[in-house]
């Protein structure tokens, strides 16, 4: 095991990620730019270093500065967390090369799981199922446009190099597809530095699901089972849930042997999820690699009983996989998303904290590094605290985080709460009919529910 790990994030991850080094008896650093100085992770860790102002570029996103602070602090390894360099290959590169482990999966599969063109290529290629759509990037409009005409609309114009749902432009028809091109091109460049993309035909009524996979170092695959994230805006998830309320056995057991194939395909190592969309005739299609820990991965660990951090270090060290065969879920968890946001037009609102009061009492988790008087700065996601929830079954679950949200009190800035109680009062979520059109629905009543 390693002695001293240094934490390359910020916020509530890298709070996790201290908690999970100390338990396993591992000294921390924190790193840290100027306005963050009076962070929690910086209060919890065993050493912090500044690494710079609060521009991104020049703090959590600078390699020289994040690698100096590991060499002067003496750390044997980095955890980047989620966000920021967490799926930069490169980073990954630079830490082997000064001699650092990078706890999580190799450059290579970092590189795979961000062109997702070429994995999907790979996964078509082993068996693992994909949307209908172009064999690889588009060169071109016309080019892409000759797909569209063979697979029929409407499609998707995604990223290669993308996520969250930037670079993608769903087109209708024929007289739509130049114009589409052109801005799913430039959104593309703008955001990854890329402007490739790829086709694929668009499902509209879907399931966004994912399963959780943990690989040791001798190729051995286990998944964790599933987590239901279709409750999401503009592809960002917002409430996560695991079981899902529409997998049943037989299709949890497909959905598991898929994503244990995809990552063998990719001689995946360390913790992982695969990402799927589900139709409600439950066909299952491969979406995309995430190589890093999810925000969402709190929910598996509540209905499995594993902390996944604690094996994503050990996994890193070398360690062999210590879970023998696959765990079933054990109740229902479900986790919320807090964001300092407007609930009604989701715009962040950063600012300082007044009161900060968490919620408590039985199968409750808050994961944050938020605090009274603590004050959000503008310059980072908006993601303050996560909500989790653990319950015998779905019912006693969100009976909890009905309970769990009322006793949440945050007051100085707008939060995403009472988003939060709207849907969770919502009779479509409560009897799981649910897909990546709810919150669509939600706000406008007239559209029919699934």
């Amino acid at each position: 095991m390693f002695k001293k790990i240094l934490i390359a994030n910020r916020g509530e991850i890298a709070v996790r990620v201290i908690r999970a080094c100390r338990e396993l008896g591992v000294r921390t650093v924190a790193v840290y730019s100027d306005i963050d100085k009076d962070s929690m992770h910086v209060r919890l860790a065993d050493e912090s270093v500044c690494i710079g102002p609060a521009a991104p570029d020049q703090s959590y996103l600078n390699v020289p500065a994040i690698l100096t602070a590991a060499e002067l602090t003496d750390s044997e390894a980095i955890h980047p967390g989620y966000g920021f360099l967490s799926e930069n290959p490169q980073f990954a590169e630079a830490c082997a090369s000064s001699g650092i482990a990078f706890i999580g999966p190799s450059p290579e599969n970092i590189r795979l799981g961000g062109d997702k063109s070429k994995a999907r290529q790979i996964m078509k290629k082993k068996g693992v199922p994909v949307v209908p759509g172009s064999d690889g990037p588009v060169e071109s409009a016309a080019a892409a446009l000759k797909v569209a005409k063979r697979i029929g609309y409407p499609v998707i114009l995604k990223a290669s190099m993308g996520g969250g749902g930037r670079g993608m432009k769903i087109v209708n028809a024929e007289a739509e597809f130049d114009d589409a091109f052109l801005i799913a091109q430039r959104e593309s460049l703008t955001a990854f530095g890329s402007n490739e993309l790829y086709l694929e035909k668009f499902i509209q009524v879907v399931k966004h699901i994912e399963v959780q996979v943990l690989a040791d170092a001798k190729g051995r695959v286990l998944h964790l089972g599933e987590r239901e994230c279709s409750i999401q805006r503009r592809h960002q998830k917002l409430i996560e849930e695991s079981p899902s309320p529409f997998v049943d056995e037989k299709l949890r057991k497909k959905l598991g042997e898929i994503a244990i194939k995809a990552a063998k395909a990719i001689k995946y190592r360390n913790v992982g999820t695969v990402e799927f969309i589900v139709t409600p005739e439950q066909e299952v299609y491969f979406m995309e690699f995430n190589t890093r820990i999810q925000v969402e991965h709190p929910v598996t660990e509540m209905v499995m009983g594993i902390d996944l951090l604690k094996e994503q270090i050990r996994l890193a060290a070398g360690a062999a996989l210590n879970i023998k065969r696959f765990l079933k879920p054990r109740g229902c968890a479900i986790e919320c998303r807090i964001n300092a946001e407007d609930p009604e037009r989701f715009i962040p609102s950063p600012g300082r904290i007044e009161a900060f009061q968490q919620p408590g009492g039985p199968g409750v988790r808050v994961d944050t590094a938020a605090y009274s008087g603590w004050t959000v700065p503008p310059h980072y996601d908006s993601l303050i605290a996560k909500l989790i929830v653990h319950g015998k079954d779905r019912q006693e679950a969100i009976a909890r985080m009905k309970r769990a949200l009322d006793e949440f009190v945050i007051t100085g800035i707008k939060t995403t709460i009472p988003f939060h109680k709207l849907v969770l009062n919502d009779r479509n979520f409560i009897e799981g009919r649910i897909d990546t059109g709810f919150i669509e629905r939600l706000r406008n009543p007239e559209k029919a529910a699934v």
